[in-house]
C-alpha cells in the first residue's frame, strides 16, 4: 500500500486553497468550496466598513462627551463609554484578522481565536455595571475570563 503523503500535489490543485479538491473527481465540493471562499470575501469587505463605521462611532461618542457642560471634562460614565466604544473597535479588528487569516490559510487559529475572545470579555469587564448586576453574573464572567486564559496561554506555551 502506497503512502499517501509521498504524493505530489497533482496540477489542477492548489495548494494555497487548503482543501486540495480535485475538481474533475469532485466538481460540486470544489464549487461549494469556491462559494464558500467568496462569502469570506465579501464578509471581509462588511467587517471593513464596521471598522469604518466603529472609529466614525468613536469620533462622535469622544466629541459628544467633550462638547457637552462642563465642556471638555469627561466623568466616569463618560469615560467608560468611550472605553466601550474604543474595545468595540478593536474587536472588529480582530474579527477582521480572524477572517483574513482564514482566506490565507484557510485554518482556524485558536491562538487569535482566544485573543478575541479575551478582548471581548475584557469590553465586558470594563463596560460592567457591578451596581447592578447579580454576583452570579460575575462570578461566571471571571470563569470564562479564567478559562480563556489558561486556554491562551497552554496555546502560547505550546507554540513555543
Amino acid at each position: 500500500m502506497e503512502n499517501p503523503s509521498n504524493h505530489s500535489t497533482p496540477p489542477d490543485q492548489d495548494p494555497a486553497e487548503g482543501l486540495h479538491i480535485n475538481e474533475t473527481e469532485e466538481p460540486l465540493i470544489h464549487w461549494l468550496h469556491v462559494v464558500i471562499r467568496l462569502c469570506v470575501r465579501v464578509l471581509a469587505v462588511l467587517m471593513t466598513l464596521v471598522i469604518i463605521w466603529s472609529v466614525a462611532d468613536v469620533a462622535w461618542v469622544l466629541y459628544e462627551r467633550a462638547t457637552t457642560s462642563p465642556l471638555g471634562l469627561l466623568n466616569v460614565n463618560d469615560i467608560l463609554v468611550s472605553f466601550g466604544a474604543f474595545m468595540a473597535t478593536l474587536i472588529a479588528i480582530e474579527i477582521f484578522l480572524n477572517i483574513v487569516l482564514y482566506l490565507r490559510d484557510d485554518v482556524l487559529h485558536v491562538k487569535l481565536v482566544l485573543a478575541t475572545a479575551l478582548m471581548a470579555i475584557a469590553r465586558k469587564v470594563i463596560v460592567l455595571d457591578y451596581k447592578t448586576v447579580e454576583p452570579e453574573y460575575i462570578w461566571a464572567t471571571a470563569a470564562v475570563v479564567f478559562a480563556l486564559s489558561i486556554g491562551y496561554w497552554l496555546v502560547v506555551k505550546k507554540a513555543n
